[in-house]
């Protein structure tokens, strides 16, 4: 027992352990470990088979100790045992330090080291050792050291700017193998190493839009352009200034602009010899120093026609061609030029003859085309005029016809070339909901993690950039959740939903691809209300007083927010006797049988004297499933008293409840102590301010009469009352409001002289009417006093003629003080 393997699995029989006793007692085997380690091995006591019960993991842990044991029941025997896990082949390599990107200078010499790549794997032997090579090795322009991981520019190789600017090279590193389980084993990993080449002077120029045709017809005027040759820097990364000559093939009859590479005819067209001309021009590429670098040469032909004899021909690099081909990434700016095709257009004819317009036929707007008219050749420029227009998602492929016709030549020979732009994807899109608002409905009760609603937004770019993750924000987004990729929204696994907290919640739900580029709809959640409130009853309900003929009334209110839920339907569960009440189920009303129309009634129906009854009454909502209540209603019978008014009924209104009674009183009372100051107060400053005291009233009698006569007063009454005490009646004058001085001083009434109590009235004759008695007054009002005093006798005519003579003579004295007849 020394080596374990790491391959071996949990459970497997890894050894078995071996003794004898001496005296040939049976033995026992036991395996321990020190303190802190992990039991990796377990032993059967009896037959000595150790068995593994957990995995091997030499990159873990390489070396084991456990303590070996043997016994015979008397005596024991221990010995420590170190156990060497041997390595299986079960790690891949890893690549170190990635990404790789290397930065490599174009005239790098061939089998030059340009970057050194690392891998490790963390087995022992072969398992570990790793080797790498290169994958499409032969479309490869590098090569890698097995051994060292170093990349090399392959012998006989070399780069290019111009031609390549990035490089991908997918290198791969794989062990040496090794057994795992009992099979042999190997592992490789791969990565990608990105080499740019940067740009250094080693192109030469190159001309543009060759070969190059000129025309010169016979009405050309000497000096005239024939056409332009144009020469870049091959090394576009740092490109030189180009300058123009003509080597020879002139024969003195074109010259050709030093800068612009624009070439002229110098003569008149009678005075050129020949038919076709061929110059040699030359392109030199002039460093800033100016020194120059670098060489080009092109073939000019320039023909000298007169007749219309040749349509308009488009040529490509390789000559004339009908099809052009072009891949651009969807919605370039707009002024753009299509670099990428290479046009030329020609008419071999002369003058007028060569004369041509070029436009494009297909769909409007997207492109136009320069130069629009040509004479004799041109190159052919196609620039972006509407960027939205060229869309990915609408058209993959943009298809044109350039159209070359004559302008004025009465044959109009024409000519068309196809011109096919194949567009690639980009991220131009944003993700968009397909609606601007999303209305949910979930009920009270659902448990956290329900699903609520699913938003869907969709993005019509291609790829990854088509990718929409989902995410939800807003004051009203607390209670949810949202599934990044599926959109579907749902509650928070603590969410409680209450309808009657809150059932209204709104909130942004946010769509976004993987460039950043997002859209927002707004989700409206409603919670619906589910019955999960039992009715309650008010407080004031366990006793009510019943005037029989009036019902009385109970309330309970459910607190749940929605119908049928809050609606309360009541009901009598229990009375003694039954028979009694009625109630009705919505208003809660409770009233005695229509044929209880007294006491009396209710005595011969119960024993029960004191007309206080228990009633158990129930309360129960609409809702599904329904909750009810139930409560014990005391009810006092009373017969309606035979007190009417306001006073009455508020005296039995309050009957349950003196305290309520006792303050309506204290408040009664406060307002008329407050009234009574606030008189008082106001006939003091009247009476402060008046100068003059005026007598307040003058009473006169009034003679016995039929005739109906005007006076410019009230009448003093003398009624008989009902009772045995009589009552003396004193109405004031309106005209004595108004003062002697007529300026409206409200003068104080003066205390009248006390007066004897008028007698009892004169007997009447039997079947006769009582005598009327009116004394006219001035002002004021005398209040009336009842006579508390029996009169014994009615016949005292003595103090009623004093009286009336007393009355007499204070009426006489006021009419001849003002000068008025007497009545």
């Amino acid at each position: 027992m020394g080596k374990g393997s790491a391959t071996t699995f949990s459970g497997a029989h890894v050894y078995t352990l071996n003794g004898t006793d001496p005296e040939g007692d049976p033995v026992t085997y036991g395996l321990t470990y020190e303190a802190g380690s992990r039991r990796y091995f377990s032993v059967d006591g009896n037959l000595g088979n150790v068995t593994l019960i957990e995995e091997l993991d030499r990159e873990k842990e390489d070396e084991i100790e456990v303590i070996v044991s043997i016994s015979d029941g008397l005596s024991t025997v221990s010995e420590k045992v170190r156990i060497l896990v041997t390595d299986a082949n079960d790690e891949s390599p890893e690549f170190v330090n990635t990404p790789y990107i290397v930065q490599v200078s174009e005239n790098s010499p061939s089998g030059s080291s340009i970057f050194k790549i690392e891998a490790v794997d963390r087995d022992t032997g072969s398992g570990g050792s790793i080797t790498y090579f290169l994958q499409n090795i032969h479309a490869n322009k590098f090569t890698i050291d097995r051994h060292s991981g170093v990349l090399r520019i392959k012998t006989g190789v070399t780069l290019d700017y111009e031609k390549s600017r990035t490089h991908f090279v997918v290198v791969v590193a794989k062990d040496g193998g090794g057994k795992l389980r009992g099979d042999n084993k190997v592992f490789s990993a791969t990565t990608t190493v990105t080499v740019n080449v940067e740009d250094v002077q080693d192109t030469p120029p190159m001309f543009i839009g060759t070969p190059y045709y000129g025309y010169v017809y016979e009405d050309t005027l000497a000096g005239s352009e024939v056409l332009t040759v144009v020469a870049l820097d091959g090394d576009r990364g740092k490109p030189n200034s180009i300058h123009y000559c003509i080597l020879n093939g002139s024969e003195g009859s074109f010259e050709i602009s030093n800068t612009t590479g624009a070439i002229s005819v110098i003569k008149s067209p009678n005075q050129l010899r020949k038919e076709v001309y061929e110059l040699r021009v030359q392109a030199s590429e002039v460093s800033p120093e100016g020194d120059v670098s670098a060489y080009a040469f092109a073939t000019v032909t320039i023909r000298v026609v007169d007749l219309n004899n040749h349509p308009p021909t488009f040529y490509g690099e390789s000559g004339p061609q009908n099809r052009f081909e072009l891949t651009m990434y969807e919605h370039p700016p707009e002024g753009e030029i299509l670099r990428g095709l290479k046009i030329t257009v020609n008419d071999s004819d002369q003058g007028a003859n060569a004369k041509f317009n070029l436009r494009l036929v297909g769909p409007g707007g997207i492109f136009r085309v320069v130069p629009q008219t040509v004479l004799n050749e041109a190159q052919v420029t196609i620039i972006v005029e509407n960027s939205a227009a060229i869309d990915y998602e609408k058209l993959k492929v943009l298809t044109f016809k350039l159209l070359a016709i004559e302008v004025n030549t009465p044959e109009k020979f024409s000519s068309t070339a196809d011109v096919a732009i194949r567009l690639l994807d980009t991220n131009d899109n944003v993700p968009k909901f397909s609606s601007d608002y999303y209305i949910a409905r979930i009920p009270e009760n659902s448990p956290g993690g329900s699903n609520v609603v699913a938003v869907t937004a969709t993005d019509p770019d291609s790829g990854l950039w088509g990718e929409v993750k989902y995410s939800i924000y807003g004051t009203g987004a607390d209670l949810f959740l949202i599934h990044p990729s599926t959109g579907i929204i749902y509650t928070q696994p603590w969410a409680l939903l209450d309808a009657e907290v809150n059932s209204k919640y709104n909130f942004y739900v946010k769509a976004e691809d993987t460039d950043g580029k997002y859209s927002l709809a707004e989700v409206f959640i409603t919670v619906l209300d589910v019955n999960d409130h039992s009715p309650e009853f008010n407080e004031n309900i366990q006793e009510k007083t019943m005037i029989i003929g009036s019902p009385v009334r109970i309330e309970a209110i459910d607190q749940d927010a929605e119908e049928p839920n809050n609606i309360v339907d009541y009901s009598i569960m229990q009375a003694d006797p039954a028979n009694v009440f009625d109630i009705d189920q919505s208003t809660g009303e409770i009233k005695l049988k229509s044929y209880i129309r007294s006491l009396d009634i209710i005595h011969n129906i119960t024993k029960n004297k004191d007309c206080i009854w228990s009633l158990v009454v129930q309360a129960k909502d609409r809702g599904s499933p329904s909750f009810s209540t139930t409560a014990v209603l005391k009810i006092d019978i009373t017969e309606e008293t035979l007190h009417k008014g306001p006073m009455a009924a508020f005296l039995m209104q309050t009957k349950d409840n003196p305290m309520k009674a006792l303050g309506v009183l204290a408040g009664v009372m406060g307002i008329m102590v407050l009234i009574t100051i606030m008189i008082s107060t106001a006939m003091f400053w009247r009476n402060k301010r008046s100068n003059k005291i005026m007598p307040v009233r003058r009473i006169i009698k009034k003679r016995q009469t039929q005739q109906s006569r005007t006076v410019r007063m009230e009448w003093l009454k003398f009624k008989r009352p009902s009772n045995t005490a009589e009552k003396f009646v004193v109405e004031d004058d309106a005209k004595s409001l108004q003062n002697e001085n007529s300026n409206n001083n409200v003068q104080a009434a003066p205390v009248p002289p006390a007066a004897p109590l008028p007698p009892p009235p004169p007997a009447l004759a039997a079947g006769g009417n009582p005598a009327v008695w009116r004394v006219p007054t001035v002002s004021g009002s005398l209040t009336p006093k009842f006579i508390n005093k029996q009169l014994k006798k009615r016949g005292h005519s003595s103090a009623h003629n004093a009286l009336v003579s007393e009355l007499k003579m204070k009426f006489e004295k006021r009419n001849a003080t003002m000068g008025e007849p007497h009545i």
